[in-house]
């Protein structure tokens, strides 16, 4: 694929756009990541909205990068984007950190999700606990042990 010097300096810098998008992108997955091991569930909501804001943002710049290449008919790929870059190894290198980086925060992307999956797991398991001991508690008696407050007599009977 052959193009224009100007395409060229503009997918650079687009390309440099993105490297830095991926950057703080994959930092706020790291932090989340951080976040979810050590519990510290309330900061996260925060975090999501950001998250969501820097994701669009990344959108935004794939869809130009897809925009840009319709305009002189021709499909994004990584071929089409190394023939545009291919005089520059500086912008070649910068789409390869682009690549790197995107298959990190696929990745981190990821196992923060298991991370929450297995958190949603056991708060489940320990509110289904808590609503199993509701439906059957007990009290102690003087000697400290528990016993059922669940008789076999009914009410308003004798």
């Amino acid at each position: 694929m052959s193009a224009d010097q100007g395409f060229a300096h503009r997918l650079a810098r687009l390309i440099q756009d993105e490297r830095a998008g991926l950057q703080g992108f994959v930092a706020l997955l790291q932090k989340e990541e951080a976040l979810l091991i050590a519990g510290q569930i309330d900061a996260l909501t925060t975090l999501a909205e950001e998250k969501t804001t820097r994701y669009r943002s990344l959108q935004r710049l794939s869809d130009e990068r897809i925009m840009m290449f319709a305009r002189v008919g021709a499909k994004v790929s990584n071929e089409n984007i190394r023939a545009v870059l291919g005089a520059s190894p500086e912008n070649l290198g910068m789409w390869d950190e682009v690549v790197t980086l995107a298959g990190e925060a696929k990745e981190r992307n990821r196992v923060n999700g298991q991370l929450i999956t297995e958190r949603l797991q056991n708060n489940q398991q320990a509110l289904t606990t808590l609503l199993a001991a509701a439906e059957h508690p007990q009290i102690y008696g003087p000697d400290g042990q528990s016993r059922p407050t669940a008789s076999s007599r009914n009410l308003g009977s004798a």
